[in-house]
């Protein structure tokens, strides 16, 4: 039986826990506010809309969709900033001209949470007793202090994402291990009844047998095409904006060697190289490049010193991204021209990609398990006469 892990995070949204990996989806600290500050801002989005009517996104484990739904949440906010600079509302616009086209193309080897994404919650307001439903003491240790949420999901984009996912996978309707976790008294407290409530509609409406179902069915219509302020704001803005979302279910290896797509942004969000080493190959790193454009960005979470280096002999320029908010660096960003890296990598992160820790994975056929690449892995290091990463760090702060 399929099983979810799902707990509240610092800042009110729902976050993710793998017993498989043991490792978490999302930082404690916030899933959406994670997916915000170490994807949406550093990717300087403002800058490449004033120049740019045409996006595309690949989202690298997709999970339940928060950096992809953070995305387009920014841009819609920024486009009403826009609308409103022109004196104009969404609700004057013709829709004989598309203002911009995006893409998304999401790849995750879990079919069931990337069916969720668009039903889980991401703000509660109540979590003075923020408990979870599993055992795992270090996660409730880390949920003991509230985070003052700084972003606001809009309801309007999971009705956009639920749309996209029922007209390109309709399957999702005879889903029967999908549907009973989204029936579950088990995770109903994670799940937005809203988008449960228009699923069910969207469910049933092939199902009417009876007048009396046919009136029911009816009113709902009347009540989310007309009366929900998100919806009809979801509608006119998939009217006005070409909007596609793709979601493959499968190995991002396989995908990324048979697509032919350029890519403005490539968002890596998989779990640490420890825990699956194949998403962070040099030999995987260098496909990314053939798929990413001139002007673009790979954004990841990841500050390992292995990861750095493998981007760098991928042939990327390689830099941190820096958070304002908390003052620090956080995550590394790759690109294929040096002016796109606002951050570069310090003396010390040079450094540290020379020791032990800077040695890469390797998966040169892009077909090995997490596991044979880890234990290839451990025996470069274990084999290797570089520095190890203890000895530079004594080094380095004593030299300071």
């Amino acid at each position: 039986m399929y099983e979810l892990y799902p707990y509240f995070t610092n800042d009110g949204s729902v976050g993710l826990y793998s017993p498989k990996d043991d490792d978490i989806y999302h930082s404690t600290y916030g899933a959406l506010s994670e997916a915000y500050e170490k994807f949406i801002l550093p990717a300087n989005l403002d800058a490449f809309l004033k120049n740019h009517n045409e996006i595309k996104i690949l989202d690298i484990c997709f999970g339940i969709g928060y950096n992809s739904k953070s995305f387009l949440n920014y841009f819609f906010e920024n486009f009403d900033k826009k609308l409103s600079a022109l004196n104009t509302t969404i609700d004057t616009i013709g829709t004989d001209n598309k203002f911009c086209k995006i893409s998304v193309t999401g790849i995750d080897t879990d079919k069931n949470l990337i069916y969720l994404s668009p039903f889980i919650r991401s703000e509660n307001k109540n979590l003075f007793h923020n408990r979870i439903n599993f055992k795992h003491e270090k996660i409730s240790k880390l949920l003991s202090k509230h985070t003052k949420s700084k972003y606001k999901l809009n309801k309007f984009i999971n009705i956009i994402f639920l749309k996209k996912i029922i007209k390109n996978h309709p399957e999702i309707f005879e889903d029967d291990e999908f549907n009973s976790i989204i029936t579950s008294k088990k995770y109903r407290k994670y799940l937005d009844p809203y988008i449960c409530r228009l699923y069910a509609f969207y469910k049933n409406r092939g199902y009417i047998f009876t007048p009396w179902r046919r009136l029911s069915a009816f009113l709902h219509n009347i009540y989310y095409r007309y009366l929900s302020t998100s919806y009809k704001k979801a509608a006119k803005y998939l009217k006005i904006n070409d909007f596609n979302l793709d979601v493959k279910i499968g190995d991002a290896r396989d995908f990324i060697m048979s697509d032919k797509n350029l890519y403005n942004y490539i968002f890596l969000d998989a779990f640490t190289p420890a825990k699956c080493p194949c998403l962070w190959t040099v030999d995987f790193f260098k496909e990314l490049h053939k798929q990413l454009d001139d002007d673009g960005l790979i954004l990841t979470y990841s500050n390992s010193a292995a990861v750095r280096n493998a981007f760098i002999q991928a042939g990327f320029w390689t830099g941190k991204i820096y958070n304002k908010e908390q003052d620090k660096f956080m995550g590394t960003i790759a690109a294929k021209k040096l002016e796109l890296i606002k951050n570069g990598l310090s003396e010390y992160d040079l450094g540290l990609i020379k020791t032990k820790a800077g040695i890469v994975y390797r998966d040169e056929k892009l077909s090995l398990d997490n596991g044979a690449i880890i234990a290839a892995h451990e025996k470069e290091v274990a084999q290797s006469r570089l520095m190890s990463s203890s000895k530079f760090i004594k080094t380095f702060r004593g030299a300071k």
